[in-house]
Order: C-alpha cells, then structure tokens, then sequence
C-alpha cells in the first residue's frame, strides 16, 4: 500500500475541519456586541435583510430628476428633494431639483447632472438619458430576505456599515476561543533551540479574533506530552501543539490525542505542512490541533487548514503575478506552496538559486525550506499540483490576507 494512501488533500482536511467548528460552535457561548466593537467577532446568528435598501430610488448626483418617456421642454417645479425630504411627487412634462442621496419623486427614473441642462424661464430641454441614469435604484442594494451573514462568520470593520444600515446597533456573537499553545520537543523544553512555532502560532490566532496562551513546552516523553495535553484541555477550549506530529521514534503527539477523544485525520497532501492533525477531545469538551515542527511548514499547515477552524474563512483571496523562473516539483500527489516574493507584476519563488535564499536550482525543496527562517520574508505562497514556467502567470496567496 502506498504510505500516502491515507492522506488527505487539503479541501477535504478543510471541509472536515469545518465540520469539526460547526459542532464546536453548537455548545458555545454568546454574547452581545455592539456595531461599534465588531471587528474580529464571530456571529452567534445568521443575519438577513429585514427591507429593501435603499427604500426608495435615490440621486446619485446634484441635478434635476424626471421621468425619462417625457418629451418636449421640461418644467422644473418650485420645491426640491434632499436627502432628508419625505418622497416628492411630479406630474407629467415636470423635474424637480434633486440633490445627491435624496429621493426620486414617484414617476422620476432619471437624473440629469445640474451641469449638463442651461435652465431657462424655469424650464429645460429633455436630455436623452436611459432610464435609470444617476439612481441608486431601490433594492438594488439589498432585497429583503437576502441573506448577509451566516451562522459563524467573522466580522471586519467594513461590516459595521451594511449592519448599521439595517438597523443594527448590537449582535450576538460568540465568545472567542480560549487556547492554549504548546510547544513539544526535548530540545526546546531544556532550552537547546529556541521555539521559532509558538509566538508565530500566537499572533495569527489574535488575528483571527481569538484568545492564546503559550503554555511553555513538554518534552518528548509519551506520558508527559499525554498529561500535558489532557491539563490544557480542561483549561482551555482549543489545544494548539507544534512538533511531534510525524511517524519518528520521539513523535507522541497523535498517540495523546487518540488516547483522549478522536482524530479527524492526520497528514494533509501539502507540502511544506503535511503532519497537521485535527482532533475531538470529547472527554474535555475540547478540540486539539497539531502543528508540524518546522516553522514554516507550521505556518503553511496553520493558514491553509487549521485557519478555517478558527475563522470559518476558506476561501484564499489570490492575485495574479507573472512567475519568474521554471521550478519543478518532487512527488507526485501533493500540493505544493511555494513561497514568493512579488516586485511590480512578477513573482519570485524564494529559495530558488536566483532568489535572495539559494536552497533549490531547478526541483522546490520543500523540506529545507520549512525550516528555513528567512522564508518568513515571503509575500505569499503559489500552491500548485504541477511544474511552472518561467513567464507563467500563477496565482498568488499573499501573507497578508491569511490574518
């Protein structure tokens, strides 16, 4: 049997994650937030549009509004509409002056900019304008019934605008996770390397809106690693391991985490990052999530996989970059991210000879590179299945969007 047989590629690692966050959220608990404090919250409750916005048909410029099949001359009323007015009315062969944002009177489907019409004795000739011409039509925005947000789903700033729109001045959402982040390895526990994982592990989780704890270190001896990871698990909501995480003599991590609940899979097809593993720790009311060792490797597995558990978020918002030098991949069967960097339109796959980390020459090595440091340095990652061509346009996830 092939040894890879029993791994999985990442969008069912993902989907299965998402289902692991969906159960977990079931049981949490909620609080209320105010509009004015949302960024990073996570929604207790899925929200929809309670009305049609706008409500009516509005300006989009300073100018005169009328309905777009009347002919001849038009007569400009004596009144205007302001953004603060209630609906004026017109009849037929009549505009009215209108300012941006205010609505439209009911046969109006059309603005004319103020600029663009010579008023004279009160009247003006029909423009040929389309119907619609500078009006935010109504529900062109939002329908009633649409659906916004789902259950789960991680506000940003930017949201406060469409659910202050709509009414909202508080939303429930869910506390943030409590977790505890552990780093295993004798070799970090006697303080012989330094723990590159942890810190990093710690900033994207306050990223992604929830609460970290470093909780030191274990040494790689099979009981202490289990006890360690059944202490934190009644401590905290979610237990986040780096190291121990493969097949190797000194590697306990998955053993813990069977001994006490179930794993949903360990070892994903990507590459740096493959030992990642995800776990139910029902005995604690917990979840665990096992990070690879290697620093880069740990990040790549981090925000390709264990981020949907934190987020809900798996789309990978990307850009696209010419590639700037052919790279050949290793084995088949795995997804690859490359790590770039980007200047103007291209993009350069950093370790390759030419770049300013010289690890590869024409085949990615992913296993130096996931330990490399100075990857860290990187603007995003191009994941792909096969070779790339110098000139190549590939798609790029960048670092940034990822916390």
């Amino acid at each position: 049997m092939d040894d890879h047989d029993d791994l999985l590629w990442r969008r069912e690692a993902v989907d299965r994650t998402l289902a692991v966050r969906e159960a977990f959220l079931e049981e949490r608990a909620t609080r209320s937030r105010s509009v004015d404090d949302l960024a990073g919250c996570h929604l207790a409750e899925p929200i929809s549009a309670p009305a049609d916005r706008p409500a009516d048909d509005r300006a989009t410029m300073d100018g005169y509004a009328y309905a777009s099949d009347d002919e001849g001359p038009l007569e400009v009323v004596s009144k205007s509409s302001f953004p603060e007015s209630d609906r004026p009315s017109i009849e037929r062969g009549k505009a009215i002056e209108i300012a941006t944002g205010a609505p439209l009177p009911e046969r109006a489907d059309t603005v004319v900019k103020q600029e663009d019409v010579v008023v004279e004795n009160g009247t003006f000739d029909a423009p040929s304008l389309p119907a619609g011409t500078y009006v935010y039509e109504r529900g062109s925005n939002l329908v009633a019934g649409d659906r916004l947000y789902e259950r789960g789903d991680r506000l940003s700033a930017l949201d406060a605008v469409l659910l202050r729109d709509i009414g909202y001045e508080t939303l429930e959402g869910f506390e943030p996770f409590s977790v505890g982040v552990l780093a295993t390895g004798t070799e970090i526990h006697e303080g012989k390397h330094t723990d590159l994982d942890s810190p990093m592990l710690c900033n994207l989780l306050r990223s992604w809106g929830h609460d970290p704890v470093y909780e030191e270190s274990v040494p790689d001896e099979g009981d202490s690693v289990e006890q360690r990871i059944s202490e934190l698990a009644r401590e905290h909501d979610i237990v986040v391991t780096t190291g121990g995480t493969s097949v190797g003599a000194k590697d306990y991590v998955i053993d813990a985490l069977s001994s006490h609940g179930s794993v949903e899979f360990h070892r994903v097809r990507i590459r740096p990052g493959k030992p990642i593993a995800v776990a139910r720790l029902p005995d604690h009311d917990a979840l665990a999530v096992a990070i690879p060792g290697k620093p880069i490797g740990a990040y790549v597995s981090a925000v390709l996989v264990a981020r949907v558990l934190f987020t809900g978020e798996e789309t990978l918002p990307t850009l696209e970059r010419e590639f700037t030098h052919d790279v050949g991949l290793g084995p088949e069967g795995f997804e690859y991210a490359i790590p770039v960097t980007l200047e103007g339109r291209t993009a350069t796959p950093l370790g390759h000879v030419d770049s300013p980390l010289a690890v590869y020459e024409d085949t990615f090595d992913p296993s130096v590179l996931s330990s490399s440091t100075r990857a860290a340095t990187a603007d995003g990652f191009v994941l792909t299945t096969s070779d790339i061509a110098a000139g190549e346009r590939v798609s790029v996830v960048q670092t940034s969007t990822l916390e």
